[in-house]
């Protein structure tokens, strides 16, 4: 297990309320349990200047926020992540799991945004040494059984209308077709049942 998944990048990522966070928890202790060297990041965030990115996206107060500041933010918080955090520890050989990455840019603001998916990878490829993970995990889910996963105090990406998280999943699905390293894992079941996926797809990598 350890030389299998050693310098492994893996992501989780899908809509809002799909068990991105708990799910990322769960795998990561499954690795470590298994005498895996792990780390585990949130992206936004995860480094200093990216937790302040983090904060100024998802303020609600910050509505005239356009589509194209979101993806400069959301990169720039990413690559900073990827010097500061990620590059390193996979030099380590270290198994990095990330809930959400550059595929998120791609189904909310690239897909449901607006601005375009082929021009966010492209900044990506221009941004980062290494834009796509080893694998990426879609946990998918309808808009009814994500909202009531969601807190009562939405953030400013989660109080979008329902009609922008329609467009969020359709991109995340979208973005799947084709892709070797993706793979779309059914999120609506309980916890223990969506970990069990989880495990199944990451022993296949």
């Amino acid at each position: 297990m350890e030389n299998k998944f050693s310098g492994k990048f893996i992501v989780l990522d899908g809509p809002d309320g799909c068990g991105k966070s708990t799910q990322c928890a769960l795998l990561g202790q499954w690795l470590a349990q298994n005498g895996v060297d792990i780390e585990i990041f949130r992206d936004p965030g995860g480094t200093a200047i990216g937790e302040k990115i983090r904060q100024i996206l998802l303020n609600p107060e910050h509505i005239a926020m356009s589509t194209a500041t979101e993806v400069l933010l959301y990169m720039a918080a990413r690559v900073q992540l990827w010097a500061e955090k990620i590059a390193p520890a996979l030099k380590e050989n270290k198994s990095v799991i990330l809930d959400r990455w550059l595929s998120s840019t791609c189904a909310y603001q690239g897909h449901a945004g607006g601005f375009g998916m082929e021009k966010i990878i492209k900044i990506a490829t221009d941004s980062l040494e290494k834009p796509w993970p080893d694998l990426t995990i879609i946990l998918d889910v309808d808009l009814e059984t994500g909202a009531n996963r969601l807190s009562s105090q939405p953030d400013r990406i989660e109080a979008k209308p329902r009609e922008y998280h329609q467009k969020v999943r359709e991109g995340f699905l979208e973005l799947a077709k084709g892709r070797e390293s993706f793979v779309v894992v059914d999120a609506t079941g309980d916890i223990e049942t969506v970990h069990k996926k989880v495990i199944e797809v990451v022993e296949k990598i």
